[in-house]
């Protein structure tokens, strides 16, 4: 297994249990409303572990390792493209956490700032994905 494709799939490992821990939390709330701290933003926060963190994470690293090699020289076309695609994806959710945080808590434009960067960050993290493994999904 190549190594970025492991940190891909440990990652997503680290974001189920996040994603899982945030689940319970939000249903402990749900039986006891008012004895548990949280805000508004648990939903979504949920959410974007959940589909981002776990799921997309997860399919990211796995593609890298199962799509066909590029060539034989760049079997997984741009290992540069590759890594950064994985840094943008990791910092633009960690920063959307914080901002979805940071909204629900004060809702101060500068915390809405943060988010709209790191959806940003999410998109280009999707794009570059996209225009590494483009030209590795091939007919035989």
């Amino acid at each position: 297994m190549p190594p970025l494709t492991r940190w891909y799939v440990r990652s997503s490992f680290l974001y189920l249990v996040a994603t899982l821990v945030t689940g319970v939390w939000l249903a402990a709330r749900a039986v006891w409303p008012g004895s548990l701290p949280g805000s508004s933003a648990l939903s979504p926060i949920y959410f974007h572990l959940f589909m981002i963190g776990w799921v997309t994470q997860l399919i990211f690293g796995i593609a890298n390792w199962m799509f066909p090699v590029y060539t034989r020289e760049a079997p997984r076309r741009s290992e540069r493209l590759g890594s950064a695609t994985y840094a943008l994806l990791n910092t633009g959710l960690l920063l959307r956490i914080v901002a979805e945080a940071g909204v629900a808590g004060a809702g101060a434009t500068g915390w809405r700032w943060l988010l709209g960067g790191a959806v940003l960050l999410l998109l280009l993290a999707a794009l570059a994905f996209v225009v590494n493994t483009w030209g590795r999904v091939t007919g035989k």
